[in-house]
């Protein structure tokens, strides 16, 4: 009987225990779902709180863009400015181009922006290259090219429609933008960028002063074609760190990045700043300082983002070497 007693108090003490180690887990799981409740409202607002930002941001930007294409249409309505039209027609090429890729190739809205965008590139640095080429041939000597009165009160031959056409562009690219959300931030950094050259380059051709300068900016496309070749690349799957092509990608990209952004972009601020006293009053030699100042900044964050790309390639390829 004693037995049979201790038998069915050590059952009710081991039940008890077990009862109240169900209500601690039961506990501990409201705890933890209100936990996940809680993060989950929390990340809810974060996301609404980016939305609004974004949504702020592309109101602002589609109102300059508003604003630049009435003063095109006041130009060559207004002012008789025919010269400009090639800037109608480089956005209505473009999204054109646009239409083609998604009604046959894919909807995408990012794939298409992307094809879009190098086929700008591969068109802008071939017609930079020929303008130079061309500059080169006619006056025999390259100095002649870069001196002061050229950069500033010239035009080379087809520079201006070159520049025109690649405005055009940059008009498009921003409404594509806005229309589909290809941003994200505060203050995106693609559409700050084309803001800035679709003013420095529509005051430029409105004004016909810093036409070359801007063609010599333009070289940079060249390292714009390796940036959309990446970028579809990677949206195609292909992402193999050990792959030939992979690493002759990134010899170019880093290549152009430095011979045909940086050291350019450089070179004409440092040019703008020893021909200062040779400008004449007016907005041109502040407004040149200005985009540069942008777009050396910009550079300075594409090499940083490029960097750390780079970098997770070599790491992943490691990471991998060292499974095997």
């Amino acid at each position: 009987m004693k037995k049979k007693g201790k038998r069915e108090l050590t059952l009710k003490a081991k039940r008890k225990k077990s009862q109240k180690e169900k209500k601690e887990k039961r506990n501990n799981q409201g705890d933890t779902f209100l936990k996940m409740a809680r993060g989950s409202g929390e990340k809810r607002q974060q996301q609404q709180q980016l939305l609004q930002q974004s949504n702020k941001a592309g109101t602002f930007f589609f109102a300059t863009l508003l604003l630049w294409f009435l003063s095109v249409l006041f130009e060559i309505l207004f002012n008789k400015r025919r010269e400009v039209l090639p800037i109608i027609a480089g956005a209505a090429f473009f999204q054109f181009a646009n239409w083609v890729l998604r009604c046959f190739v894919s909807r995408d809205p990012l794939f298409v922006n992307t094809s879009v965008s190098l086929l700008h590139s591969s068109i802008t640095s071939a017609s930079v290259l020929f303008i130079l080429t061309n500059q080169y041939v006619k006056n025999g000597s390259h100095g002649m090219m870069f001196q002061h009165s050229q950069l500033v009160g010239a035009a080379w031959e087809w520079a201006y429609p070159a520049l025109c056409f690649s405005c055009g562009y940059f008009a498009y690219d921003q409404l594509d933008m806005l229309r589909y959300r290809l941003y994200s931030g505060l203050i995106p950094s693609i559409l700050a960028h084309h803001l800035i050259l679709l003013v420095c380059f529509t005051l430029a051709l409105y004004r016909n002063v810093t036409v070359n300068y801007l063609i010599l900016t333009l070289i940079c496309e060249l390292h714009s074609i390796f940036l959309h070749v990446r970028k579809m690349r990677r949206m195609a799957g292909v992402r193999d760190a050990k792959s030939k092509i992979v690493r002759m990608e990134w010899v170019f990209n880093w290549f152009t990045f430095a011979f045909a952004r940086l050291v350019p972009h450089i070179l004409i601020t440092i040019k703008l700043i020893a021909d200062a006293s040779k400008f004449e009053r007016g907005v041109e030699l502040p407004l040149a300082l200005f985009g540069m100042a942008g777009m050396n900044l910009l550079n300075a964050g594409l090499g940083i983002d490029l960097f750390n790309a780079f970098r997770r390639e070599i790491n992943h390829r490691k990471s991998n070497r060292d499974q095997d």
